[in-house]
């Protein structure tokens, strides 16, 4: 199966939705996770982490901050974050928002 996505628009169902922002993932792959997360201005994704599981965020609109562990990055349009194993993670938008998508191995844990 060769399958084309838009970055805008990854597909897929809308996994979890609040005041904070809209997430979807396509689960077309058997292996692999698309997710995408629209991040409203000012909020902040729940935070999480994941024992065995890497992840790669893919920031295409807005910007933000990324926090890992203990340490704040800036973020933007154009940058990738590469997630260890294991590693806090969590987005905070700034006042335009911002628009991320993330490719994970497995299934979601959280």
């Amino acid at each position: 199966m060769n399958t084309l996505i838009n970055i805008n628009d990854i597909g897929g169902v809308i996994t979890k939705e609040d005041d904070r922002y809209i997430v979807k993932d396509n689960t077309l792959l058997k292996n692999l996770v698309v997710s995408s997360t629209n991040l409203n201005p000012m909020k902040s994704t729940s935070g999480h982490d994941h024992q065995g599981q890497e992840e790669v965020y893919f920031f295409v609109s807005g910007s933000g901050q990324m926090e890992l562990d203990e340490k704040k990055i800036d973020v933007k349009a154009g940058d990738t974050v590469l997630i260890e194993d294991g590693v806090f993670h969590r987005v905070h938008a700034g006042p335009e928002g911002c628009y991320f998508v993330c490719v994970f191995d497995g299934k979601r844990t959280v």
